[in-house]
């Protein structure tokens, strides 16, 4: 991997050290050329005529989230965002009182409420399934507590607030042996490492652009397993979704994009695709060795410094490294290391509430370098945490 290259050919790198990728990742020049380019041809042109233009470069994009995922183009919905497009697989499994939702103590603030939605108001139980001895979910627990109620498998792959890596192709084989539905957000997972359906062996999965694939924001997908269609009922039914059968009924289309609707963000749609083939070319399996690297580097380096206390769980970990300094509020972290060019952010323990119910960690100041990050500005931001927490000794 040519990193200087790289790093040439992301305008952002010049004057920022950005550890934020787990928010939002830099974009490359091909991706930002490929967002603006679209809205210079919709400004010239208009928008449906645009649309109609690019309506092969569109295609392909569907077909290159499909290669990225191990799935087919047919599979794959485009959203606005990876929270509409877990929505949509959540909210088609029908629910009924007494019915049993399974998931782990690190699933994500957003689809913890859902599932509080659902509990609410379908009389459903939501099961929070323990970690194990590492902090990851407990396979052997999730295996004891599935019966004939459970209705759905829910896992966060990496949760937003620590390097964890769950255990998801273990909790798949589980859900396929017992014939559960399984989503898993992967919004922190794809464009970080090799992340494959058929490997997992989940039924739904969803994502994101702007984190780790370095896409624009607004961009969002979800791939459905076409084995599991006919069981579901998508939430919302439109143009896009489905097709009037000439009386006073309809029919789904074809596929997952059942699921979508029919208006699109066509300019970050294109730049998402341009994220994709970027990630295609220099090869998942490459970046996950980088991003890994780079995060045993900057956990390392923080666990070295007095006064500094790293978070992370798992027995596989990944780029995203959460930590604290003694006597120093996370937030205040943050905003003294963006003062010295430097880009991270911190969680909010209320957007993981399982994990917060059984921990009670406080804010975390969370570093997540990707592959374009050097060795040294790793190393010069943990050297920034470390003369804060000098300060403070």
């Amino acid at each position: 991997m040519d990193v200087d290259a790289l790093r040439a050919g992301t305008p952002g790198c010049r004057n920022r050290i950005h550890l934020n990728n787990a928010g939002a990742a830099l974009m490359s020049q091909q991706t930002l050329d490929a967002v603006v380019g679209h809205l210079r041809l919709e400004a010239r042109i208009g928008g449906y005529e645009a649309a109609a233009a690019a309506a092969d470069r569109v295609a392909a994009v569907y077909a290159g989230l499909a290669e990225l995922l191990g799935g087919r183009a047919d599979e794959i919905a485009l959203f606005d965002n990876a929270t509409h497009a877990w929505q949509a697989a959540f909210y088609s499994v029908p629910l009924r009182p007494g019915d049993r939702i399974l998931t782990g103590r690190n699933e994500y603030g957003s689809n913890v409420l859902a599932y509080l939605q659902a509990a609410r108001r379908a009389g459903a139980e939501v099961v929070v399934v323990p970690n194990d001895a590492d902090g990851q979910l407990d396979t052997s627990a999730l295996a004891g507590l599935i019966d004939g109620r459970t209705k759905m498998i829910g896992l966060t792959h990496v949760p937003t607030a620590g390097g964890l890596v769950n255990p998801a192709a273990d909790v798949g084989r589980i859900a396929r042996a017992a014939g559960v539905p399984y989503l898993l957000d992967a919004t922190q997972s794809v464009g970080q490492f090799p992340v494959d359906v058929a490997e997992i062996g989940c039924d739904f999965l969803c994502g994101t652009g702007r984190k780790f694939l370095r896409g624009p924001r607004g961009t969002g997908f979800l791939w459905v397993r076409s084995g599991v269609l006919e069981r579901l009922e998508p939430h919302v039914v439109e143009i896009q979704s489905a097709e009037w059968d000439g009386a006073r009924g309809f029919d789904w289309v074809p596929g997952a994009r059942r699921f979508a609707t029919w208006e699109l963000n066509y300019a970050a749609v294109l730049g998402l695709g341009a994220a994709v083939d970027q990630a295609l070319n220099l090869g998942l399996d490459e970046i996950g060795k980088r991003n890994e690297e780079l995060g045993d580097r900057m956990r390392g380096l923080l666990e070295d410094i007095p006064a500094v206390t790293v978070h992370d769980l798992g027995r596989q970990r990944c780029a995203i490294v959460t930590a604290t300094v003694d006597g120093l509020e996370s937030e205040l972290v943050v905003a003294r290391l963006a003062e010295s060019g430097v880009n991270v952010t911190s969680t909010e323990p209320a957007h993981q509430q399982f994990d917060t119910e059984e921990r009670h960690p406080p804010p975390l100041v969370r570093f997540s370098p990707h592959y374009y990050n050097t060795e040294d500005e790793v190393e010069h931001a943990a050297a920034l945490v470390g003369a804060l927490a000098g300060k403070r000794l």
